[in-house]
């Protein structure tokens, strides 16, 4: 089972990065690009065994308090067998 983690900064939050990257896209001809946001990703492999309810509990509870700051970012997972 792996586990696909989603962290970025809350839309509250400004993301010069992503406004970089935005405008690089635009200086290239990519108009259409309306806005960028720019995070990290992760990849958990769970260990084998895990009830689906455990797993999401696990995951929540990692992407929580170690992959995020909870004052800047927000995370979404996505779990799969």
């Amino acid at each position: 089972m792996k586990a696909h983690v989603y962290v970025t900064l809350k839309t509250s939050v400004l993301d010069p990065q992503g406004q970089t990257i935005q405008n690089a896209l635009r200086k290239i001809g990519f108009n259409e690009v309306a806005a960028v946001r720019q995070g990290k990703y992760f990849i958990l492999s769970l260990q084998d065994g895990l009830t689906p309810e455990a797993a999401q509990s696990h995951v929540e509870k990692i992407a929580r308090e170690v992959l995020t700051n909870s004052v800047i970012e927000e995370y979404t997972y996505r779990i799969e067998e």
